[in-house]
């Protein structure tokens, strides 16, 4: 077992000299914290500063939030991923107006009652803004922490992640628990990489054990991981007589709940892309649709598959709108379109419907 003071010390020591300047570090507003912690999850800090700038201008505070409609924090959200995570954000603001009299709980464990806030984003919340000597564990953690202590189990395996998250808890000073927290995380990010740490100018080397018995490239241990399935999807700009077209509101529960997309859907075996336009057309909103010409082509991953979109022009023929696989739909116009939030792949369709609508040079 590692010597909680023996970590501490150089951590910190390092973390005084080498921390980078982060908009989030200067100051110690509970909600703040929360709102770049939850950003920052699956997230890189240089696409989240100014989403968190842009955010805090917009919803200064928790009532801020929570007065907003959800509409407001998905589009505030708009092309940050992992939609949830705003959704989860305008519920817990709700909570925390309702039941806390605004004011964020400052224990992990009544953080963790919030909806979307789990044991890591509860850890840091209450360490980096209350100074509860509690752990956090992400995967740049769980990797110092496996190399540290030259862990050989798999990671995946959760009485392995049950003896991570115990480590850490042990490793945690009573004294500024919050740095120290930071301080391992940013370990992870800028010295103890994953293809190659640097071990010379670490400031914990002396204390790792997988540096010691040279496994530093064998930790942490983890599965190999199975190849994404992919999917081939199709999309329609549905327009009417009248020049408007056809966008609908994803349901709010599930992937990219509550956005606006062009609708559409998975393509089944057998099926033409045209095919399989007017029958997901006809299952979610109940109409008849002409399909013409296609009007671009769209590859996107997400966490556990792989898409290619394939976004074609429509024409509406029969039938009264349903929502019976979408949440809420509107006819629009180009200019309506900046008051829905879209998705990374349905921005691309609008670029291309835009740049098809140019005017083509003599």
């Amino acid at each position: 077992m590692l010597d909680l003071t023996s970590l501490s010390v150089p951590l910190l020591q390092w973390w005084d000299e080498h921390k980078v300047d982060l908009p989030w570090r200067r100051g110690r507003d509970p909600y703040a914290i929360w709102i770049a912690e939850v950003m920052l999850q699956q997230t890189q800090i240089s696409t989240v500063i100014p989403y968190y700038e842009r955010w805090l201008a917009q919803f200064p505070t928790v009532e801020h939030l929570a007065a907003a409609s959800l509409s407001e924090v998905l589009k505030q959200w708009e092309g940050l991923g992992y939609y949830s995570r705003a959704r989860n954000l305008h519920a817990a603001a709700q909570t925390i107006v309702a039941t806390y009299s605004g004011q964020l709980p400052q224990t992990a464990a009544e953080l963790q009652k919030l909806k979307g806030i789990g044991p890591y984003t509860a850890g840091a919340i209450a360490s980096i803004a209350f100074q509860q000597p509690v752990p956090i564990v992400d995967g740049n953690i769980t990797r110092v922490l496996t190399r540290l202590a030259d862990i050989p189990d798999d990671i995946s395996q959760s009485q392995t992640q049950k003896g991570i998250w115990h480590l850490a808890g042990t490793l945690v000073p009573l004294v500024r628990p919050g740095d120290y927290n930071q301080a391992l995380m940013e370990l992870g990010q800028k010295i103890c990489l994953p293809a190659m740490p640097r071990c010379a100018v670490c400031p914990a080397a002396a204390l790792c054990q997988a540096r010691a018995n040279g496994t530093q490239l064998e930790r942490p241990v983890r599965p190999r991981r199975p190849g994404l399935p992919h999917y081939h999807v199709a999309a329609g700009v549905i327009w009417r007589d009248d020049g408007r077209f056809l966008i609908a509101q994803r349901p709010l529960n599930g992937l990219l709940g509550g956005l606006w997309e062009f609708p559409g859907g998975k393509q089944e075996p057998g099926e033409t892309l045209p095919q399989t336009l007017k029958r997901e057309i006809s299952e979610e909103l109940g109409i008849v649709i002409k399909v013409a010409q296609p009007i671009t082509m769209i590859k996107h991953a997400y966490t556990h598959f792989r898409i290619t979109l394939h976004t074609f022009h429509a024409h509406y023929q029969s039938g009264q709108i349903q929502h019976l696989g979408v949440a809420d739909h509107a006819w629009v116009t180009f200019a309506d379109l900046a008051r829905y939030p879209f998705a990374v792949t349905d921005q691309k369709i609008i670029a291309a419907l835009v740049e098809q609508s140019r005017p083509k040079p003599l």
